[in-house]
């Protein structure tokens, strides 16, 4: 069990964390790829960490694209992914489904192939109109050019009291042109309509966590993700451990400001640091050090300074990993910090670091 309610600095790791954790549970847009293409490093440190033993899941909220389709994009990447190494939103809010109804219910489906094969697989019908005798509705990312009448044929389902699933609530999707309004922001138009709440099972909460330890038998799973509201949060709600790569949406003031359930256990750059171990962040004076940097808060600023001969010195070298900075400002950031994160003033001390 990781205690992660408790972590007030990133961890260490004396071995890889390929070697430590017998499964990664990667995101996969702004983690192996983003707009489509391959994240810098992430083909190799990924095969590498194949190689050495460990096991690859890739987990996604998207449930419009079917984990076939998600394999298969993977493998054209340089990534080689089978099916069941893909676990969907949908494949989760499925599950859920068919906890609650019987064998072969019909379930009204608002979404896309990922969604209506999901159901399939677990015995449920999906079925296009509030008129064909469903007993619950299912809402899943339907992609772009979803037609506006699917959001009333939910509306009309649920105002006659049926029950309501919803795949995941991320209000934004990336795109290769920027961001797009996600499936939360659909599941907010049927909210608005009908007053209802959906019962919710993508990250962070804990049915998309159980799909994906059904589905893999992991052990030791380490969440790799990009995003501190859903992969961080998920490793969190589930007592997991997790690695936060700085490829997607997280900038270092984002992580500095983080509340304890949107704290990973470790932070990297990208995927490389799957294969290597963690430095130790160590409590310094009034401050913390890790490798070549210290760590502190004084007044009502977090301060940075680079270590050199043992001494620290305000500006200049001696700190040549970036990364080694921003962890021990994470350590001061977040053992001062209240309940609900950092308010310091940060931007200078990460300035320093050019993250």
């Amino acid at each position: 069990m990781s205690h992660q309610h408790q972590r007030s600095r990133p961890a260490g790791s004396g071995t890889a964390l390929s070697e430590a954790y017998d499964t990664a549970l990667l995101d996969l847009d702004g983690v192996v790829y983003a707009g489509g293409e391959a994240i810098a490093y992430a083909v190799d440190s990924l095969a590498e960490a194949r190689a050495g033993g460990m096991r690859l899941a890739y987990v996604t909220n998207n449930a419009l694209r079917t984990p076939d389709a998600v394999a298969e994009h993977l493998t054209e990447l340089g990534v080689p992914a089978e099916p069941s190494d893909v676990i969907t939103s949908a494949q989760a809010v499925a599950r859920l489904v068919a906890d609650q109804l019987p064998p072969g219910a019909r379930v009204l489906a608002i979404g896309g192939e990922g969604l209506r094969v999901a159901l399939r697989e677990r015995g449920l019908v999906p079925v296009e109109s509030a008129d064909d005798d469903p007993a619950a509705v299912a809402q899943g990312y339907g992609g772009p050019d979803m037609a506006w009448g699917r959001f009333a044929e939910a509306s009309y389902a649920i105002r006659r009291g049926l029950p309501w699933f919803a795949s995941n609530t991320d209000l934004t999707i990336p795109s290769a042109r920027g961001i797009a309004p996600g499936n939360g922001a659909a599941v907010e138009v049927v909210r608005i309509a009908t007053g209802a709440e959906p019962q919710v099972a993508g990250k962070p909460l804990p049915p998309m966590h159980r799909e994906t330890v059904l589905r893999t038998g992991a052990k030791r799973p380490l969440v790799v993700g990009d995003r501190l509201d859903t992969d961080i949060e998920g490793a969190f709600n589930g007592d997991v451990d997790s690695l936060l790569v700085l490829t997607g949406v997280t900038d270092a003031a984002q992580l500095l400001a983080a509340p304890p359930r949107h704290r990973p256990t470790y932070v990297d750059r990208d995927l490389r640091g799957l294969l290597t171990g963690q430095p130790e962040v160590a409590p310094a004076g009034d401050g913390y050090r890790c490798g070549g940097w210290t760590a502190a808060v004084r007044g009502d600023r977090l301060v940075l300074e680079a270590v050199s001969g043992g001494e620290a010195v305000s500006e200049g070298g001696g700190g040549d990993d970036a990364l080694d900075g921003l962890r021990a400002l994470c350590a001061a950031a977040w053992t001062f910090a209240g309940p609900d994160g950092c308010r310091l003033e940060t931007a200078k001390a990460v300035a320093r670091l050019g993250l």
